[in-house]
């Protein structure tokens, strides 16, 4: 890549969403080669990346955390048990250096609390190259709502409002909507004013997610900080009018965001498309795309790098395609949504585009009462 952008005569890099875009080693050969690396400092990714090192970052910073343990987890059996008791269970193991839904572990009852750390260190050692776990309450029926920041490089940093990213498969989201159907306007000028301060608090640059969960009393806890563009960042964008890639790149270039005005209108749905047979445990589904049709229209964008003809690998995340409808109210973006999916045709291969017709026409979506509990409460 380096290599790529001397050869051009390339002034940046950006790293999109995936593979290197949160790889501090990446961002920093990138500073060191006389490039500008689109998006926040290594230092920072370093920070953020590592969550027991964030959460004491946010706890300084006066951002509210979710009640765990002071850092990672000691070695001692009987601290680990003490920490467990104060905090109450059940309670959630982590891997430090985890994301993704990935190197994280229930645990019910103190009995099998020592094993699930183990298998989460273990788990975590062969995903992230780290074995340092930490220890939090487990919310059972929180929502996942996230704040979207923007940061330039002269100290200034806004809210971009934020996104609801609930409903989720395994700690993986499927569908994210903004504004949240949750969010009074109270509760968005706090969490996004906790948001702003943790940027600030870290010297960020660019656009990055702080992620928190909210419980049924609307209290709202810390969970990470994504230092990158996010998969579902086209909602922010429908709603607000920023091009948060643009945005990045103006960032990067040394530009001011100090008279930015933030105006939220509309509402926005992304779904995602993966290949996935939703008919079969979301079995995954690569193979060869042998006819594909594309829904359009007002208000109806779609995001892909997929055509027909075009062959999915079993190598890499089943994600083939965002579809994003926007209109005046929630109700008429997900109609949109509906008669979107209903014009969206991939033959070929399975894929998770009749579940999001189904999902749209579940009463409690429509009523916007979803938790991160959703699909296993609907069997799904």
């Amino acid at each position: 890549i380096l290599s790529a952008a001397e050869v051009t005569g390339a002034d940046g890099i950006h790293p999109g969403y995936g593979f290197l875009s949160e790889n501090a080693d990446f961002a920093e050969q990138v500073e060191r080669s006389g490039f500008k690396f689109i998006g926040p400092r290594s230092e920072t990714i370093r920070l953020m990346g590592d969550k027991v090192s964030a959460k004491h970052q946010m706890r300084k910073s006066g951002v509210p955390t979710v009640p765990g343990s002071d850092g990672a987890l000691p070695d001692d059996p009987d601290e680990i048990l003490r920490n467990a008791r104060d905090i109450g269970y059940p309670v959630i193991v982590k891997a430090a250096a985890g994301g993704g839904g990935r190197g994280m572990r229930v645990v019910h009852n103190e009995e099998v609390l020592l094993s699930s750390i183990e298998v989460t260190q273990s788990e975590a050692a062969a995903a992230f190259g780290s074995p340092v776990v930490y220890m939090e309450k487990f919310l059972q029926r929180p929502r996942h709502v996230e704040i979207q920041v923007l940061a330039d490089q002269h100290g200034h940093a806004i809210s971009l409002g934020e996104r609801d990213c609930s409903l989720q498969r395994r700690h993986q989201k499927i569908l994210e909507e903004a504004p949240s159907p949750l969010v009074t306007s109270d509760l968005r000028q706090r969490m996004g004013e906790a948001a702003v301060n943790a940027a600030l608090s870290v010297q960020y640059e660019g656009a990055g997610t702080v992620e928190f969960l909210v419980d049924d009393e609307l209290n709202f806890y810390f969970m990470e900080m994504n230092t990158r563009i996010q998969v579902e960042h086209p909602v922010t964008e429908q709603i607000t009018g920023y091009d948060l890639i643009e945005e990045q790149i103006k960032v990067a270039a040394g530009e001011s965001i100090a008279d930015y005005q933030v105006q939220l209108t509309g509402h926005s749905i992304e779904c995602r498309i993966n290949a996935e047979d939703p008919d079969n445990n979301f079995r995954p589904s690569p193979g060869k795309i042998t006819n594909l049709h594309l829904p359009g229209g007002h208000g109806v964008r779609v995001d892909t790098h997929v055509y027909s003809g075009y062959t999915i690998s079993p190598n890499y995340d089943s994600m083939i395609a965002k579809i994003i409808t926007t209109d005046r109210g929630r109700g008429e973006a997900i109609n949109k949504m509906k008669r979107a999916l209903d014009e969206f045709v991939i033959e070929g291969i399975k894929t998770t585009i009749p579940f999001h017709r189904k999902l749209m026409d579940n009463e409690d979506y429509i009523k916007g009462v979803y938790t991160t509990k959703f699909m296993e409460e609907n069997n799904f």
